[in-house]
């Protein structure tokens, strides 16, 4: 079994076809998906997938492209107490659109930080641009994962003493993502988990279409093969790491 561990199903991409993506993620082995927000409005709906999915979980945030509203009025104590609700994301820095807002950012993403800290739940980190301010303010009193990881080896070894993982995207399997490739061959296979970033980010050889969690098994294959396992010898790998990365998820 695979576990996509960054599937948007609330995009409009799904546009209910739900069912039908999961039939197929599940006929590729992929039997568990962890579904984040990034739009706060889109809150409503992926904790109701999850609620009536026993194969769907949700972690729950705001992205930076959302910076200036009050996370508070969003990720309430009945959200993140929720049973389904297994960790904080995305949310982070993301510079690469805009950068006149970083305050902006810096106090959404420091205002989830603090409510992930406070119930006691892991963080889906975004980070385009932002290297510098997301390794100081991940200061390494909370743990999380880097979600679709493309940065530099030297925040990967940062992050690492700091106690995250990485997750790899679709993008490890682009002829041009060499660099990348280095990056996940140094980190140790027990910091790994996969996903899609569904719909974005579809992996050779379905590059060019809507990015599903069927696919994720392509970033897994090339994932092996960077750390020269077969497929059969790191599903197991990335089963234990994602639990101990969502202590909450139940397989």
């Amino acid at each position: 079994m695979f576990i996509d561990t960054h599937c948007h199903l609330t995009d409009s991409y799904v546009s209910g076809d739900l069912d039908d993506i999961i039939a197929r993620a599940a006929a590729s082995n992929v039997n568990a998906i962890i579904c984040p927000t990034a739009d706060p409005d889109d809150i409503p709906d992926a904790i109701h997938i999850a609620e009536t999915r026993p194969n769907i979980f949700a972690t729950i945030g705001i992205h930076p492209e959302y910076a200036g509203i009050d996370a508070t009025k969003y990720l309430t104590d009945k959200i993140l107490t929720h049973p389904r609700v297994i960790g904080v994301g995305e949310i982070g820095l993301d510079y690469h659109e805009r950068d006149d807002n970083r305050n902006a950012q810096i106090t959404l993403f420091e205002q989830q930080l603090e409510l992930a800290k406070k119930y006691a739940l892991p963080v889906a980190i975004h980070t385009r641009d932002a290297e510098s301010d997301t390794a100081e303010i991940l200061t390494g009193d909370i743990c999380g994962v880097m979600h679709c990881f493309t940065s530099s080896w030297n925040l990967a070894k940062t992050m690492l003493d700091r106690g995250f993982y990485f997750s790899a995207s679709g993008i490890l399997t682009f002829k041009n993502a060499a660099e990348i490739r280095d990056t996940f061959a140094k980190i140790p296979l027990s910091r790994v988990v996969i996903e899609t970033d569904s719909p974005y980010c579809a992996p050779v050889p379905y590059r060019g279409k809507t990015c599903e969690p069927a696919f994720v098994v392509e970033t897994a294959r090339v994932l092996a093969d960077i750390h020269k396992i077969s497929l059969d010898e790191l599903e197991p790998i990335l089963i234990d790491n994602t639990k101990k990365l969502y202590p909450k998820i139940v397989l």
